[in-house]
C-alpha cells in the first residue's frame, strides 16, 4: 500500500477540521411554534398568581383597577378585583370552556356564553378571552416566522401565528415581535379574519420579576380608537407555584 501523499492528506484534513467546525442543528433558529410557546411560557408559566394594576383611559373618562390574578394553564383561571370599593369583589373564574363572572352588588354569579368572550372585559380594550386565557395560541393557531429582523434597534423574530379552520378564535392572525436573545415579547398586532389590524399591543418596562425577566408593562390599543389605551402593569407576580384548588370555584367567586 502506498503512502498517502501530502497533497491528499491536507485535504483530508481540512474536511474534517470543516465537519468539526460546522454549525450544529442545535443553533439553528426555533421554529414559530417554538417562538410562541416560549413567549408563552415566559409570560404565564404553567401556573401563575399575582397582583396587577389596571388602567383604562378614552378621550372622556378613565379608570383604575387593582387586581389578583391565578393561572393554572392551561385550563383555570380566576380574576378577583381589588380596588377601587366600588368595584371590589367582582370576580371572573374560567374552567375548560366555561365562565363565570360574579357581581357583589346584586349577589348574582352569571354565566358567560362562548359568543361573549371576545367582549371587552370591564369596559377596558382586553377581552373577557384575554383576560382569562380561554383560547390558545398554541393549540388554535398554525405558526411560521415571517423574518428575522429589528425593532427599536433589538434583533427580533417576526411570527405569524394564523387560526386555524376549526378554531373558535376571533383572531385570523396576531403578529408577533419576540426578542432573539431571551424570547421576551415586545409587540403584538391582532387581525381580524378579514385582514384587518384591530389593535396592537406593545410590551415595555423589562425588569427581573418572579425569578424570570419579563416585561412588566402591556400597553393595548385599538387601532379604530388610537385615543384609548388599556395598560396592564405587573406589580408582584410568582410562577409555577401549586394553586389551592378552592381558588378555581364557584364558591370562591362569592366570598367577600
Amino acid at each position: 500500500m502506498k503512502p498517502m501523499r501530502f497533497s491528499s492528506w491536507v485535504v483530508v484534513s481540512v474536511s474534517v477540521m470543516a465537519w468539526c467546525l460546522a454549525p450544529s442543528a442545535n443553533t439553528q433558529d426555533p421554529s414559530g411554534r417554538d417562538v410562541i410557546d416560549r413567549v408563552e411560557n415566559l409570560l404565564w408559566g404553567k401556573t401563575m398568581q399575582g397582583e396587577f394594576e389596571m388602567s383604562v383611559t378614552t378621550p372622556r373618562w378613565q379608570r383604575m383597577l387593582g387586581l389578583r390574578i391565578w393561572m393554572d394553564r392551561p385550563r383555570r383561571s380566576f380574576i378577583r378585583i381589588l380596588t377601587p370599593a366600588k368595584e371590589a369583589g367582582i370576580g371572573s373564574l374560567r374552567i375548560g370552556p366555561e365562565m363565570w363572572n360574579y357581581l357583589p352588588n346584586i349577589e348574582r354569579t352569571i354565566k358567560i356564553p362562548p359568543s361573549m368572550m371576545m367582549q371587552p372585559w370591564m369596559g377596558s380594550d382586553f377581552t373577557n378571552d384575554d383576560l382569562v386565557k380561554e383560547s390558545s395560541v398554541i393549540d388554535d393557531y398554525t405558526h411560521r416566522i415571517l423574518a428575522t429582523t429589528t425593532l427599536d434597534g433589538q434583533a427580533v423574530y417576526q411570527v405569524e401565528a394564523v387560526s386555524k379552520p376549526d378554531a373558535a378564535v376571533v383572531w385570523g392572525k396576531i403578529v408577533y415581535w419576540v426578542r432573539k436573545s431571551d424570547f421576551v415579547p415586545l409587540k403584538q398586532e391582532f387581525y381580524s379574519e378579514r385582514g384587518e389590524r384591530v389593535r396592537v399591543m406593545t410590551f415595555s418596562d423589562i425588569w427581573p420579576m418572579g425569578g424570570r425577566t419579563i416585561p412588566t408593562r402591556w400597553e393595548m390599543r385599538p387601532v379604530a380608537k388610537p385615543e384609548n389605551v388599556t395598560t396592564i402593569v405587573m406589580k408582584n407576580v410568582v410562577y409555577n407555584r401549586p394553586v389551592e384548588e378552592d381558588i378555581f370555584t364557584q364558591r370562591n367567586l362569592q366570598k367577600p
